[in-house]
């Protein structure tokens, strides 16, 4: 076994740390794989990575088409072998420039599954540090295109890996933390609408990007994304020094003029806003779905609230909220029929703490255990009879598929596609059940589900396809629903804000220590997490 900690790096080999022109070349052993990290220059033409099992031996080119970023994971598949790189940039004339003299080298060795874990932690962090936008820092939509499109919701994801980096070790707490200003930074320059953020924005220009023709301005839902990371980020950086204090009052602005009020329409609120359109485009925000903490916030803002009443009267209004059928001998209080995709159970709660507490129709930390189980039963089940279903393999969630991206889910929105962040985002309501099929997704599947940046997007094995990208909102949910099932740190610090009790209490949140009509093992507040040895 390896000893605890020989995985971490020193922070300085993250290719956004390095000193501008740097071509340093790491290697670090993982199980079954090496990662390899380096500076990008951002005049390449792309990259070249070799590989020998001798230092003087025979090179092989890995890579079939010029790699585009700085971080390179080679999935070997097995352990206890000494492996050498070298990286070569790929200049104008499709000439070679190899990044160091002398090659690299690494050794994989089995790891524990508490270093397992952190080693696929780290992997995600990186799409949220190495292929973060090199000028604002804010998170890019998608893996290898339009490099400039960079995600509301995805960058309050990001916060929170960079929150999650600096307190595992991947980065320095003063690099996350200027990584982090220099995001609110640019957020504060760049189109707002009644202090509302696109779905969209360009990541050197700060101008919004429509999304659809209708929706070219203000998404509510995308700034909830947004704000709950950079609250949670706030309590976090808490220390006595000038730069965490420029942050912290760089959020509270933020914070405070977002206009919640504004996108409030009777007792419900509207998704989008145009400068253009106006709310033509009409989509009320309303539950259950993944939208649950646009209300919490709005209700808990200190300058443009929104009513309590608006919770009850508008979020959990429609006639379908409440559930209460029994799948796969499962109650399920709230939602969509068998849950729906698992990103509903995810996005609100990945800084909202839903343990201990309830409304008047659930304790929600119990609906999405519950409907996390119905997920993993329905896979057994499998009546869609799809390949490579089981016990094991297991989540349906909005990802990309074969024939585009779609929102799986149980029953007819079915078509046999897989995606690690459904059951990994799981973690902290089905911890034993996740961790299996996280090992089973990395032993199992290996290096065709593995990328630069640890698990692709999705899989499908019916039709024997493999996912080659990532998306901002599917990583997301890996790296912090992990934290929050080993630790709670985004739990722990989204729930210090002092805007948020007070916000429970006007809606009329009560403690809830056991749910009775949940009877599912580890649902109230006594759960203490994913015990892994750490």
């Amino acid at each position: 076994m390896m000893k605890k900690g020989l995985y971490f790096c020193a922070a300085l080999a993250l290719s956004l740390c390095l000193p501008p022109g740097a071509k340093a070349l790491t290697a670090k052993a993982a199980d079954s794989r090496v990662d390899l990290v380096w500076k990008v220059d951002e005049d390449a033409q792309g990259y070249n990575i070799y590989r020998s099992d001798s230092e003087l031996g025979t090179y092989e080119l890995l890579n079939k088409s010029p790699h585009q970023v700085g971080v390179y994971s080679d999935f070997i598949g097995s352990n206890d072998c000494t492996y050498y790189y070298k990286v070569a940039e790929i200049k104008k004339t499709s000439s070679e420039r190899f990044l160091s003299e002398s090659p690299v080298s690494a050794r994989p060795e089995e790891m524990s599954d508490a270093e397992l874990v952190t080693s696929i932690q780290e992997a995600t962090f990186r799409y949220f540090w190495d292929y973060a936008h090199p000028k604002s820092g804010m998170i890019r939509e998608r893996y290898y295109r339009s490099k400039d499109v960079c995600a509301t919701g995805g960058t309050g994801f990001g916060v929170l890996a960079v929150m999650i980096g600096a307190e595992r070790g991947f980065i320095t707490r003063e690099q996350g933390v200027e990584r982090v200003l220099l995001i609110a930074k640019f957020l504060e320059k760049a189109d707002r609408y009644h202090g509302a953020w696109s779905h969209w924005i360009n990541g050197n220009t700060g101008r919004a990007i429509s999304f659809s023709k209708l929706d070219d301005g203000a998404d509510i839902v995308e700034t909830a994304f947004l704000m709950q990371g950079l609250l949670t980020v706030r309590q976090y950086f808490d220390g006595d020094n000038p730069v965490e204090e420029k942050l912290r009052a760089t959020i509270t602005r933020l914070w405070e003029t977002v206009e919640w009020d504004w996108f409030l329409d009777g007792e419900s609120m509207l998704w989008h806003w145009s400068p253009n359109h106006g709310f033509v485009k009409n989509v009320r925000v309303q539950g259950y779905n993944e939208c649950m903490i646009v209300y919490l916030l709005g209700i808990a803002s200190p300058t443009h609230p929104i009513p309590a009443s608006t919770y009850y009267n508008g979020w959990a209004a429609p006639e379908k909220y409440a559930n209460g059928e029994t799948y796969y001998g499962i109650k399920q209080p709230v939602g969509r029929p068998m849950g729906g995709p698992l990103f509903l159970s995810h996005y609100s709660f990945i800084c909202f703490d839903p343990r201990g507490k309830r409304d008047k129709y659930a304790n929600y930390f119990g609906n999405a255990r519950a409907i996390s189980l119905i997920h993993q039963a329905y896979s057994h089940d499998n009546p869609g009879r799809f390949k490579g279903y089981n016990k094991l393999a297991w989540g349906l969630t909005a990802c990309y598929t074969p024939t585009g991206y779609s929102a799986c889910q149980p029953g007819k929105k079915d078509n046999g596609t897989i995606a690690p962040t459904a059951a990994l985002g799981s973690m902290p309501y089905t911890p034993e059940e996740s961790l299996a099929t996280l090992k089973y997704f990395y032993r199992e599947l290996k290096g065709r589900l593995w990328g630069p940046f640890g698990f692709y997007d999705s899989f499908n094995l019916t039709r024997d396809w493999f996912s080659d990208g990532y998306l901002a909102i599917d990583q997301g949910p890996i790296i912090c629903m992990i934290e929050n099932a080993r630790t709670g740190l985004c739990w722990k610090n989204f729930m210090k804000n002092p805007e948020i009790q007070p916000m429970l209490d006007a809606i009329g949140w009560t403690k809830d220590k056991q749910p009775e009509e949940l009877k599912i093992e580890g649902v109230g507040a006594e759960w203490n997490g994913l015990n892994l040895g750490d």
